[in-house]
């Protein structure tokens, strides 16, 4: 009996306020278990230092001993790992094919996107249309099978199961894109704040009288410790332009690689230099200077829109605080003179 009790007065003390079925205490406990994570986290990345070239360099070291031991050891087990990777990405392409889904310029788009995002393998580009198929019924099935199947939310509307099932169906379609597209707009900007300093460092290199393979190279060794997205792409050009045998090709490559209008100013004016003769460092020291005036005017640029933006957490968050500091004691000492003057009335 008395064990009943005890247990329906814990029941009814777990039973809270509830918005769209869910219990807000229990949101608001996750909520406040991923914000202490996000600072525990975010105060272990400010105290922790990495070099960001250090992972590059091992991997490098890594790919090194892997080259020297193929010379003396037996190549068979890397190569049927090759090989497997090669026949799962021909299943999935057999696969896509059958269905009529598969286009060459659908692959030439995303493995474009997929170079500009720092992934260089073109079997992914497969594997990213087939995300676009499996996913979406992955996503969809489960949120069919928590609303409908389970019934996790009884309280939820028609209307709401259905939304939920097609955002569901939506997010399972747009993943591969989102997280390509993620990672392609973060090296991009990488790439963007080294540029100029970049060009900086090819006018001095033109200008000491080194060759433009030797100037890439030297680059992109100076520049691979502040700016590793960028050094690697410089370092790949400059190995390009030692063998390939048209050294358009090189330059036309990086381009390729890097979504942006600048770099592709930058392959112009390189392959001008190449073709007329034209003097490379007067171009580059223009090219140098604009590129700094368009980063300032970004910066100038989001510096104005900061009032804009600060508007509503200064009317959500800050305003509030401050007509309780300000009024609050005020209503307080009115409340207490009011109290007081109908209590001496009464009396």
């Amino acid at each position: 009996m008395n064990s009943n009790l005890v247990f329906a007065a814990f029941s009814g003390a777990q039973q809270g306020p509830t918005l769209m079925g869910v219990d807000i205490v229990w949101a608001a406990t996750m909520l406040a278990a991923v914000g202490v994570f996000a600072v525990m986290l975010a105060v272990y990345g400010a105290m922790t230092v990495r070099d960001p070239m250090a992972k590059r360099v091992k991997a490098l070291n890594d790919r090194r001993e892997q080259l020297k031991a193929g010379i003396t050891a037996s190549t068979a087990k890397r190569r049927a790992k090759l090989v497997r990777k090669n026949e799962t990405a021909d299943k999935m392409r057999t696969f896509l094919g059958k269905l009529q889904v598969l286009q060459e310029g659908q692959i030439k788009d995303v493995q474009q996107k997929l170079a500009q995002a720092g992934i260089r393998s073109k079997d992914l580009a497969v594997a990213v249309i087939f995300g676009r198929l499996v996913l979406p019924i992955v996503f969809g099935g489960l949120a069919a099978l928590l609303i409908y199947g389970i019934d996790m939310w009884p309280t939820l509307t028609p209307f709401k199961r259905s939304g939920f099932t097609m955002a569901a169906l939506i997010l399972g379609y747009k993943a591969p894109d989102l997280f390509v597209q993620n990672k392609r707009q973060k090296r991009t900007d990488a790439i963007r704040k080294g540029l100029p300093d970049a060009l900086d460092l090819l006018v001095i290199c033109a200008e000491a009288g080194l060759t433009v393979d030797a100037a890439f190279a030297r680059v992109a060794k100076e520049l691979g410790r502040a700016y590793p997205e960028l050094g690697e792409e410089f370092a790949l050009t400059s190995i390009e332009l030692g063998f390939l045998t048209e050294r358009r090709q090189a330059f036309e490559n990086l381009a390729y690689r890097v979504n942006l209008e600048s770099v592709k100013g930058v392959v112009t004016t390189m392959i001008q230099t190449e073709k007329y003769g034209t003097p490379l460092a007067s171009a580059l020291r223009v090219l140098s200077a604009e590129f700094r005036n368009e980063r300032m005017m970004r910066a100038e640029e989001k510096a104005a829109r900061l009032p804009a933006i600060m508007t509503v957490p200064l009317i959500l968050f800050i305003l509030p605080c401050l007509f309780i500091v300000i009024l609050g004691p005020a209503a307080c000492s009115l409340s207490d003179a009011l109290k007081g003057a109908m209590g001496g009335g009464g009396g």
